[in-house]
Parts: structure tokens; C-alpha cells; sequence
């Protein structure tokens, strides 16, 4: 061993290496700045330059590739959306639990009133109606304003209260 410390700082073979060419596979376009710069990688790991391609399309049809290109770059949810329907889908699965423990209390009374083949389709309905109406208002608000779909998501929380669960609780008086 030698005892050189700039020994431990270099290696043997150690050239400056020539960056690469941008090159993109067949079929993939560059777009954006510097995109006339990239070329695509051919036959055998050659890269060739990317002809900027000017094509003269008709307005209509432009009109249909940009509307086209808008409804697919259609922004997502914003936080305060993805919040609010977080929350209120959480506050649905309560309900959902609540109508399973409020309808199971409720089953022994029912049963005096009403048949079992009358009072389990309701109950199932009950415990399915949160969910329901959560995809219901997911569906049918797509593409309306954003305060149609929480004015609807809340009115479900007001109209899917478990009041079995909340009149006799758990335990029941």
C-alpha cells in the first residue's frame, strides 16, 4: 500500500466522461423548453435529431384536441374538498355504525310490531343509506360547482342521523 492520501481521492481510469445526448424512446415527444434540443434514440442506441413538426390542423378539429386536452387536465380535488369529504365520509361510517347497533337494539321492540321479513330489508336499507347516498351525491354532483357537492354532503349528514342509536344509545333506559 502506499501511503499517498491523494491515493484515497482518485481512482485509476478516472476520465471525465461526456454527458450523454437527451435522447427519448420511439414514439415519446418532447414538449415544453428545450424540447427542440432532444432528440429520439433509433435503431441500435443512435440518436437522431427531432424534426419539429409543424402540421396545420383545421380550427374545429384543434378546438376538439384542446377542449379534449382541457377534460383531461382537469385539476383535482383542492385540500379544503379533500378535507371536507374526508370528514364527512368519516361521519358517514358512523352513521353506518350507529344504524347497526341503534338497529339491533330496536330489533327485539320491532318485533313485536312487525315481522321479521318486514323489519330486516328496512334495517339493511338503514345501514346501506349512508353509503348510498355518499356515492349518489358523488355521482350525480360530477361536474357541477363545488358547493352543490358539499350543500348535498351535508344535507345527508343531517338526514342519515342513526336516531335509533341516538334516542336509546347502547345501552338503552
Amino acid at each position: 500500500m502506499t501511503s499517498d492520501f491523494d491515493d484515497a481521492l482518485s481512482w485509476d481510469g478516472d476520465e471525465a466522461s461526456n454527458p450523454k445526448e437527451r435522447a427519448l424512446p420511439r414514439g415519446w415527444k418532447a414538449v415544453g423548453r428545450g424540447s427542440d434540443e432532444v432528440g429520439t434514440i433509433e435503431e441500435g442506441d443512435t440518436t437522431a435529431e427531432q424534426a419539429p413538426a409543424v402540421e396545420q390542423v383545421p380550427a374545429d378539429e384543434q378546438a376538439a384536441v384542446e377542449e379534449q386536452a382541457a377534460v383531461e387536465e382537469q385539476a383535482g380535488l383542492s385540500t379544503p374538498m379533500l378535507l371536507l369529504v374526508g370528514i364527512v365520509g368519516g361521519i358517514y361510517l358512523l352513521y353506518t355504525i350507529g344504524w347497526i347497533v341503534g338497529g339491533l337494539r330496536l330489533q327485539p321492540l320491532a318485533s313485536f310490531l312487525v315481522s321479521d321479513v318486514m323489519f330486516l330489508p328496512w334495517f339493511f336499507l338503514a345501514i346501506a343509506a349512508p353509503a348510498l347516498w355518499f356515492l349518489a351525491s358523488w355521482v350525480l354532483t360530477r361536474g357541477k360547482a363545488g358547493w352543490i357537492r358539499v350543500a348535498v354532503l351535508l344535507a345527508g349528514v343531517v338526514l342519515l342521523v342513526p336516531w335509533p342509536f341516538v334516542t336509546v344509545g347502547v345501552i338503552g333506559s
